[in-house]
C-alpha cells in the first residue's frame, strides 16, 4: 500500500510521517507549492531529533514530495497528474490545515474545508480506493463547555469558540457525506491540544503553546523593564484542558489507521487520559514569561495596556474556562494501557518552551495562581 501525506512539515505532519515511514517503505508529501524545500526541512527535523546518519541518507529514495494547492480543484494540478497520482495511492493522510485561531471564516474554510473537499476528490478519483484518515480536532465539540463530549457527536447545536472550529466541524461534516454518498470507509482522528517536551528550535514548527507564550512575551514589552505585571486572564480555578505529547498522538493514529475500517466513518478521540488543571498553565506562563496571573470571572472593565494587547488576540484565553472532558472509551478499549500517554506536568511543559532547565522555583512572596481569584 502506497501512502500520501498532506501536512507533513507541520507540528503533527513530522511526527506522522516519521510514523508511517515505521510501517511503509515510501511516502508521498503532498507539500503546499511554493512553500520551500520540503525535503530539507523534513531531514532537518529528523535530524534535530537524533535520526542516524544512514537514516537520513535513505530519506530521498523513500519520500516524493509532490507540490499542490489545497485550496484549488485537483489540487492545483494538471488532469494528468491529478490521475497519475490518485490511482497510485492505496491510503490518504490529511493532516494539513489552517489552525489559526484569530481567523476569519471565509479564510478558513478556504483552507480546511475546501482543501478537505479536493482530497476526497483524490480518494474518489483512485482505482485502488485508498482509505482517507482525516485529521480533525476534538474541539469540533464547540462551546460547550462542561460535560463529556463523545466520538459520536458531531452537531452545531453549541455553537463554536472561533471559527477554526467551525471549518473543523465543516470539514467532519464533508467526510460523512463523501463517505456515505461513496460507500467508502474513512478515519477521523480528533487530537487534542498537542504540545511536546522538546525544547524550541528555530528549524522546527511551534505548537500552540510556543504561539502562546510569544504573544504574551510581546505584550509584556509593554511593562516597565524590571517589574512584574499584573495580567488578569479570565479563566476557572477547576478548569481544565486536555493536553497531548505530539509524539505519542502520532504513534496513536497510525496505529488506529492499522485497523481494518469498518466501511463507513470511524472516529477516534485521540487525548490525554488525564487533564491539565488551568492552574498549572497559569503558573507555567507566570514562570516562563515573568508575570504575575490572575485568573478573573469575567473580563475586567479597566484593562492595562499589557491585557489590552493580550486581549487583542482571541481565541487566546478563552479555553481557560472549560472543564469539558473528552470521552476516549474506543482507544483504551483497543489498546489498553498503551493507550496511556506520560504524565503532562508543569516540567514537562516547560521543556517544551525553554531550553533544557530546571522549573524555576516561584517566589516565597508571590502566592500560586491557584490561590488568587478575583
Amino acid at each position: 500500500m502506497h501512502v500520501a501525506l498532506t501536512g507533513a512539515t507541520g507540528f503533527l505532519g513530522l511526527r506522522l510521517l516519521r510514523r508511517l515511514l515505521d510501517t511503509h517503505r515510501s511516502v508521498t508529501v503532498l507539500a503546499h507549492a511554493g512553500s520551500g524545500d520540503a525535503l530539507h526541512r523534513i531531514t532537518r527535523f529528523f535530524a534535530l531529533t537524533g535520526a542516524p546518519e544512514a537514516y537520513l541518507a535513505e530519506l530521498p529514495g523513500r519520500l516524493r514530495v509532490v507540490e499542490t494547492e489545497l485550496e484549488r480543484p485537483g489540487l492545483g494540478l494538471s488532469g494528468r497528474e491529478f490521475q497519475e497520482l490518485a490511482d497510485g495511492l492505496g491510503a490518504i493522510w490529511h493532516s494539513a490545515g489552517s489552525i489559526n485561531l484569530a481567523g476569519d471564516l471565509p479564510e478558513l474554510r478556504r483552507t480546511n474545508v475546501e482543501g478537505t473537499r479536493h482530497v476526497l476528490e483524490l480518494a474518489a478519483a483512485g482505482r485502488e480506493r485508498p482509505v482517507v484518515h482525516h485529521v480533525s480536532t476534538a474541539f469540533v465539540a464547540g462551546s460547550r463547555r462542561e460535560g463529556v463530549a463523545y466520538e459520536d457527536e458531531l452537531d452545531d447545536a453549541h455553537g463554536f469558540e472561533n471559527a477554526y472550529e467551525r471549518s473543523k466541524y465543516e470539514a467532519e461534516t464533508l467526510i460523512h457525506t463523501w463517505s456515505g454518498e461513496h460507500r467508502r470507509p474513512a478515519v477521523v482522528l480528533r487530537p487534542s491540544i498537542l504540545v511536546t517536551d522538546l525544547p524550541p528550535h528555530p528549524e522546527l514548527p511551534s505548537h500552540p503553546l510556543q504561539v502562546v507564550e510569544r504573544i504574551l512575551r510581546d505584550a509584556r514589552g509593554t511593562a516597565a523593564p524590571g517589574s512584574r505585571p499584573r495580567l488578569r486572564l479570565v479563566g476557572r480555578p477547576d478548569g481544565r484542558l486536555n493536553l497531548m505529547p505530539v509524539e505519542h498522538a502520532a504513534e496513536v493514529m497510525v496505529r488506529l489507521a492499522g485497523r481494518t475500517p469498518s466501511g463507513g466513518v470511524d472516529t477516534y478521540h485521540v487525548v490525554h487520559d488525564r487533564d491539565v488543571p488551568v492552574p498549572t498553565i497559569a503558573t507555567l506562563l507566570e514562570r516562563v514569561v515573568g508575570l504575575s496571573v490572575d485568573l478573573v470571572a469575567t473580563e475586567p472593565e479597566d484593562l492595562s495596556a499589557l491585557e489590552s494587547l493580550v486581549d487583542f488576540y482571541p481565541g487566546l484565553t478563552t479555553y481557560l474556562t472549560h472543564r469539558r472532558r473528552f470521552d476516549d472509551t474506543r482507544v483504551r478499549a483497543l489498546f489498553g494501557s498503551s493507550a496511556a500517554s506520560g504524565p503532562v506536568d508543569l516540567d514537562y511543559l516547560w521543556s517544551g518552551l525553554v531550553p533544557r532547565s530546571p522549573v524555576p522555583a516561584p517566589s516565597p512572596a508571590t502566592a500560586p495562581p491557584s490561590a488568587r481569584y478575583a
